[in-house]
């Protein structure tokens, strides 16, 4: 996924639809947020997947206040970091 705008179910906070760079929109489950190296990640969960693979988006500040960029990350290492810390965070809230 290149660069998406969000958009949040305003009934269920943790719900967000992203637009592909082809138009199409795409909805996940907000898992977490991660902030790591100074960078913030969103951990998303496709609705539409049924494996249960999570994707990690990098978050940018957007144009407005309203919205963010979510950014594909190329670095597979960074990528598995993140995933780590994301999965440290859930064991502990278990």
């Amino acid at each position: 996924m290149g660069s998406e705008n969000k958009e949040f179910d305003e009934d269920r906070e943790n719900y967000i639809t992203l637009t592909d760079d082809d138009g199409e929109d795409i909805s996940f489950e907000l898992l977490d947020t991660i902030e790591y190296k100074e960078r913030l990640f969103a951990v998303l969960l496709p609705f539409e997947d049924q494996d249960d693979e999570v994707v990690i988006l990098e978050i940018l500040p957007g144009e407005s206040p309203e919205y963010d960029d979510f950014v594909s990350v190329d670095d597979d290492a960074l990528l598995e970091e993140v995933f780590a810390e994301f999965q440290k965070r859930y064991s502990e809230q278990e």
